[in-house]
């Protein structure tokens, strides 16, 4: 078996994003490339991922991404479980978003039986959607420092999360699959004073956010480390699809909750409350202060969430099923905004009790996907702060 090896011309071969390969002074000796394997490990709380990098001296010159290593083949696994089933798989592939990963699935389920949710269901997956929110952006506003050598932040971070994740595992009884969706509603209605201590931990978290963005953004190591690093234009994020945070820190001002609304996000969109967050740099630099001002406007719709839901009358959070369901045959897609982006499901029934298609369209595969054209011409210290401000979760590209 022979090694292969990537081979640079060295002398006299064209510059590469400003620089000469081999070097480039007149008689040099042409050089050879180095193939770096980055991973298969599991950075932080991404999951295990391979990059494969070929490098000249410091300098990355291409970036082959190698997923798979984590493929639980759930695609499959949904057409031999019936619509009940499929929600304990759909909200594991992406485990830091997994009440907004399987609110996707039953969306579609009840547009395919044309099902009307009880308003009470309406505004509490919206509350809690945004709730998982904010636990999404507070892991990748602790994790992300780790990357760049800061320890300190993530303790700041998870005293944020332990505050949101007491309340959604009071009301679901799990701290991260919480499987509290049901086709038809929600699994039970809100615990007695839940919603009171819903909005005591939303003022807790806001009323400190301001010693997260202290910490941080005004450490001159981490600005050095990612302003101007890792730029994403906005002709790159349309051609390969990326959405969500990443692709409105680079100035797309495009979010399915305000442009494509669904659950309760049209009427929170005419009451002014739910804001649209952009920055212009499209680096990475923005990417991590675009999680902060998401975190700001969540918070915003947890506290008008809760205040409908007080407004509201008792009444029921599901809908009765049949003790088979069946959905019509046909075909339906359902999107959500998640927290890393865009999530697609495309369901195909033939009017079975199992679905006989749902193809998952999720965020972090886009997002990963173009990393190529981001790390081409980088340094490889930097490849450690873009590959971490890209917020991508494994589980949710092999699915």
């Amino acid at each position: 078996m022979t090694e292969q090896r990537v081979v640079g011309v060295g002398s006299g071969a064209a510059g590469f994003s400003g620089h000469e390969r081999g070097g480039g002074a007149p008689g040099t000796l042409a050089t050879q490339d180095m193939v770096l394997n980055i991973g298969p490990q599991h950075p932080a709380t991404h999951g295990v991922l391979r990059l494969r990098l070929t490098l000249d001296g410091e300098r990355i010159v291409a970036c082959e991404p190698i997923v798979g290593y984590m493929h639980r083949g759930v695609e499959k696994l949904f057409e031999v479980r019936d619509y009940r089933q499929i929600i304990v798989l759909a909200n594991r592939h992406d485990w830091l978003s997994a009440f907004s990963s399987e609110l996707g699935v039953v969306l579609a389920v009840e547009r395919m039986l044309g099902m009307e949710v009880p308003q009470r269901a309406v505004w509490g997956r919206t509350l809690l959607a945004e709730l998982n929110r904010v636990l999404n952006h507070l892991m990748f506003l602790g994790s992300y420092p780790i990357e760049l050598g800061a320890i300190t932040p993530i303790f700041y971070a998870f005293r944020e999360r332990e505050t949101i994740q007491a309340v959604m595992e009071e009301i679901s009884g799990g701290r991260m699959h919480y499987m509290f969706n049901r086709v038809g509603g929600l699994k039970e209605d809100l615990p007695a004073g839940w919603l009171g201590r819903a909005s005591v931990a939303a003022a807790a978290v806001r009323s400190r956010l301001a010693q997260i963005e202290d910490l941080i953004f005004g450490n001159e190591i981490f600005r050095a480390r990612t302003v101007g690093v890792g730029v994403l234009t906005p002709e790159l994020i349309d051609a390969y699809g990326v959405s969500g945070p990443i692709a409105r820190a680079a100035g797309v001002d495009f979010d399915l909750r305000r442009d494509e609304p669904y659950l309760a996000y049209d009427e929170l969109v005419r009451e002014g409350v739910l804001r649209v967050a952009t920055r212009a740099a499209g680096d990475c630099h923005a990417r991590f202060g675009l999680l902060l001002d998401q975190i700001k406007v969540s918070l915003d719709l947890v506290d008008a969430c809760v205040d409908r839901l007080r407004s509201l009358p008792a009444g029921p959070v599901n809908v009765r099923l049949p003790k088979i369901l069946k959905p019509p045959e046909g075909s339906t897609y359902a999107w959500t905004e998640n927290p890393l982006g865009l999530n697609g499901y495309y369901l195909v029934s033939r009017g079975e009790k199992t679905p006989w298609r749902i193809k998952l369209r999720s965020a972090s595969f886009n997002n990963i996907a173009v990393l190529p054209e981001v790390l081409t011409g980088c340094l490889v210290s930097d490849m450690v702060a873009i590959l971490g401000s890209m917020f991508f979760v494994v589980g949710d590209i092999d699915k």
